[in-house]
């Protein structure tokens, strides 16, 4: 019997009322108790207008509400608030599939794999994915694998499956759509076993909250500036003492630099990257940036 008891599902959510009982339901809770655990469903509301925290709560959700809006921030306070000795996420649209849980969970245990996230972009049902969606998604997982020899296919997949443990000494800086790439990275620095899985993505139920373009440039910049800030860095990544002007136009970048407006809206400082301090032997260094958040009980 493995040592683990709990396992929390943490989902973000903003105004997703028409989604949140359907995703709950998908939800197989009896499978994963008879693997022997406890599940506990956190539904980050994320400044929702309409009656997304009443319909999680009457699901049997615990409701966090997070009124700093941004993907990172929900997840943040989600983590913050979490017991599972395991953590499983997902969105509440319903694109991704939490039918699969035991089936994710099983392999995160036999493999005995601390991280396991999830590829989409091998199994996209009709439908579920516009053209130019598609497109970027493989463009900015390329640049990951080109700037930090990341193993992921799918650097941007919103559902992954980890032992909490890992979450120690991360240094998460994104407060919006980057958070989910900036968590595999750094996972993956630090040294952890990692791995991925293809999962089915299916269509969005209700409106989308993308905003296309400007999210995935803002998503692309986030990951130079989290390359600069790995130079030097120890653990993990080996450091790369300079990007050839190759790989960067492989990426679909100019080998000129970051203009300042990139920097701004990676949150950085035009003049120069802010120091990263040395990893923490322990706590989760991500919560060392507070957000706003409470449980609603």
């Amino acid at each position: 019997m493995h040592k683990l008891s709990t396992l929390s599902i943490v989902i973000p959510a903003l105004n997703e009322q028409e989604n949140i009982p359907q995703t709950m339901r998908a939800i197989p809770v009896d499978r994963l108790n008879k693997m022997g655990f406890e599940v506990e469903v956190l539904v980050v509301d994320n400044g929702s207008d309409d009656s997304t925290a009443e319909l999680a709560r009457k699901s049997g959700a615990k409701v966090i509400v997070q009124p700093v809006r941004g993907y990172g921030n929900a997840y943040k306070a989600g983590f913050a608030n979490c017991s599972g000795d395991v953590i499983a996420t997902g969105d509440a649209d319903l694109t991704y599939p939490f039918s699969t849980l035991p089936d994710t969970l099983s392999v995160l245990l036999r493999d005995e794999l601390d991280f396991l996230s999830t590829d989409r972009l091998d199994c996209l049902t009709p439908g579920s994915m516009s053209a130019s969606h598609k497109w970027a998604n493989h463009a900015l997982s390329m640049m990951c694998r080109t700037l930090f020899r990341s193993p992921f296919r799918d650097s941007q997949s919103g559902m992954w499956i980890f032992r909490r443990r890992v979450l120690d000494g991360l240094r998460m800086r994104a407060g919006g759509m980057a958070f989910s790439q900036e968590l595999k990275l750094e996972v993956f620095r630090s040294g952890y076993r990692c791995g991925e899985l293809p999962i089915d993505y299916l269509p969005r139920g209700g409106q989308t909250k993308m905003r296309g373009l400007r999210d995935g440039s803002m998503v692309a910049f986030h990951m130079l500036a989290h390359r600069l800030r790995t130079f030097g860095r120890v653990g993990g990544m080996p450091p790369v003492p300079e990007l050839e002007a190759a790989e960067l136009e492989a990426a679909g970048l100019e080998a000129a630099g970051l203009e300042a407006a990139g920097l701004e809206a990676a949150g950085l400082e035009a003049e120069g990257l802010p120091a990263v301090p040395e990893r923490k032997a322990a706590g989760a260094a991500w919560q060392d940036e507070k957000v706003a958040e409470r449980v609603v009980v």
